[in-house]
Order: C-alpha cells, then structure tokens, then sequence
C-alpha cells in the first residue's frame, strides 16, 4: 500500500498523518446505524497498513503525531505505536495520563466524549 521512499505513496502517507493530526473523533470501525468510516478513522487504517509494511519509516511519523497531533490524533498515534513497540506505547499513554483535553469518542453507534487523561489511564489498565 505505502513504499516508504515513493513520492505517491510518502504523500499519502503524509495525508493520512495530517488527517490523524487535526482528528476530532476516535473511532475504530465504522459509526451510526450505516457504519459510516471517518476520515479519520480512515487514515488510522491507512497508517496502520503502512506501518505493517515499514514499521522503522512510519514509527518517526508517530513520535510527531504524539508531540503536535489534536488528542484525538494523539490517542490514534499511542494506539497504533503499540502495534510496533508496546514499551514506547506504554510510556506515550503514561505521558497522555495527565493530559485534560478532550475528543470525541464513537463505538458503533454510540457516542461518547473523553479526555486523553481518561482514555490513556484506560488503555494503561488494559496493557
């Protein structure tokens, strides 16, 4: 899907960041009665199958998206580094724990709203 070095697919790549990075929902599959993806839920997968491909390419992208990312771009960002490296996404949750801003969250249809300190104190309960 992505081959780091390509110009095409670095762009996408690049998109699919900028997309997590000013993200204002949290959702993993689709949302509402339609199971409708967000873009951001979009990008997630987008990354998250270049991150298969090239773990070392996308992991720098990653570690940005955690430093300037809405916390809904955030929280995708710490999900998905522990896909790759569960101590770093330990210490990314730890870090997100004291952190009181907010995003939306969706779980099928049902709607919800969280804050980083919440959802990482979550995430570290269930690691």
């Amino acid at each position: 899907m992505f081959g780091i070095g390509g110009k095409r697919t670095d762009r996408e790549l690049e998109a699919a960041i900028e997309e997590l990075a000013r993200a204002d929902t949290v959702a993993f599959g689709g949302v509402g009665l339609a199971g409708t993806l967000l873009p951001a839920t979009e990008a997630y997968q987008r990354v998250e199958a270049a991150l298969a491909e090239h773990p070392e390419g996308v992991r720098e992208q990653l570690d940005r998206l955690l430093e300037r990312g809405s916390p809904a771009g955030r929280a995708y960002a710490a999900t998905l580094l522990g896909r790759i490296d569960p101590v770093a996404a330990r210490a990314a949750w730890t870090a997100l724990r004291d952190d009181p801003a907010e995003f939306t969250t969706f779980s099928g249809c049902v709607m919800g709203r969280s804050s980083l300190r919440e959802y990482a104190a979550e995430r570290l309960r269930e690691a």
